[in-house]
């Protein structure tokens, strides 16, 4: 099946109410079939993924794009808590790293996590999410 034809499930874990809704635009612009739900802080992503994965671990996202600077629960928690509650444990899940940090060590650490696919600087744009969505380029 192609990337394409199935409904793509994008959790988007980011406290900035209006880069959530223009993340949500270009994901929809470069990609039909989304369904994308956004988490204010990695708490109540945690909270709900962790509910997904008892009802319906078919239904977990196939990409989480995680912001690190964040109330409540930061990126870097919210990657210790998503290991150490096994939620996704059919590695079915892409994790993302979203942030508009510069430092280095930010990148060296999301790095260091096997969990995270790629550190990727904010802002986004519809090119980039192709790239991150492995979208082919028609």
């Amino acid at each position: 099946m192609s990337i394409l034809s199935k409904t793509i499930n994008v959790l988007l874990v980011d406290d900035d109410e209006i880069n959530n809704f223009i993340s949500i635009k270009l994901i929809k612009k470069a990609l039909l079939n989304t369904n994308i739900t956004a988490c204010l802080n990695g708490k109540f992503a945690i909270d709900q993924l962790v509910e997904l994965q008892q009802k319906d671990p078919e239904g977990l996202p196939d990409y989480i794009l995680l912001d690190i600077n964040m109330p409540i629960m930061n990126g870097w928690d919210f990657l210790d808590e998503y290991k150490r509650l096994g939620i996704d444990p059919l590695k079915k899940t892409k994790i993302f790293i979203i942030s508009s940090s510069v430092f280095s060590n930010d990148i060296s650490k999301a790095k260091s996590y096997p969990l995270v696919h790629d550190f990727i600087s904010k802002p986004l744009n519809v090119e980039r999410i192709k790239e991150i969505f492995d979208v082919e380029k028609n």
